[in-house]
């Protein structure tokens, strides 16, 4: 009995094949679901310099968190900040970003570089804002007409009367890709991404690590997502509990495999 069974399963099994064969690919619906897709270009290529900090210290609620940080940042790097203090990470992103002094210490970008900045925390762009997503996405752009920056919202699934939704109401994957949006409208040389993967679908998240695969610039960058930070990083800067950093010119699982990880 068991040998007929498995003989009638592989009929059926014949018989399925010979009828999805059958079947023209052209016949097969498109799906309607849609993609977000990223993307970013420089507005114009920066010269040799791109970045210097030297010996940044920053003391946090009595804490020591940054301690005589020092790095270049050269022309091909794509640089994976990694370790267990987020609030050093985010403060150096900050000081990076002007948004805070360091207590010691310089911060020197490249004459002709530009830097665009993805914060762990964007509720300060969303809060207390009466816009619709529209007017939001207009006061970031030279060009304001309304075609321009449907390209940008659009390409992260804004469409339609989207456009028109107020920013208050907008949830925390919305509000990301309304970062992501502003974030390629910049035409920035430099992105620094702090935590650009949180609130996001699996779908977005890899959109947003081919457009930074693809990027020309330089990027710096934290993320939770291990397949990120391999594919895009070639440097990797490990924040120590300490305040000191390591750094290293090589890929996120060679790094690993360095520190017996």
């Amino acid at each position: 009995q068991r040998f007929s069974a498995n003989k009638s399963n592989a009929r059926q099994a014949t018989s399925r094949r010979k009828l999805l064969d059958k079947i023209a690919l052209e016949d097969i619906p498109a799906s309607s679901r849609k993609y977000p897709w990223v993307g970013f270009q420089m507005a114009r290529e920066p010269g040799k310099d791109r970045l210097f900090v030297t010996e940044v210290s920053k003391t946090v609620d009595g804490v020591k968190v940054l301690d005589k940080v020092s790095f270049i940042m050269n022309r091909p790097d794509k640089i994976a900040i990694i370790g267990e203090s987020e609030i050093a990470i985010t403060t150096l992103y900050k000081i990076l970003a002007g948004e805070l002094e360091p207590d010691s210490g310089t911060v020197k970008w490249g004459v002709s570089t530009t830097q665009a900045y993805f914060p762990k925390d964007n509720s300060p762009y969303f809060d207390e804002c009466d816009d619709n997503i529209m007017d939001w996405m207009r006061q970031f752009s030279e060009d304001k007409r309304e075609s321009y920056l449907r390209t940008f919202l659009g390409r992260m699934l804004f469409t339609g009367d989207d456009v028109y939704k107020p920013v208050k109401v907008l949830s925390g994957g919305e509000k990301v890709r309304c970062m992501l949006s502003k974030l390629m409208l910049s035409g920035a040389s430099i992105l620094m991404l702090d935590q650009p993967t949180n609130h996001l679908d699996l779908e977005s998240v890899a959109a947003l690590n081919n457009g930074l695969s693809d990027f020309k610039g330089n990027v710096i960058f934290t993320t939770h997502d291990h397949q990120m930070i391999q594919t895009v990083a070639n440097r990797i800067i490990e924040v120590k509990n300490d305040g000191s950093i390591v750094d290293r010119n090589v890929s996120y699982d060679e790094y690993l495999q360095l520190n017996n990880r």
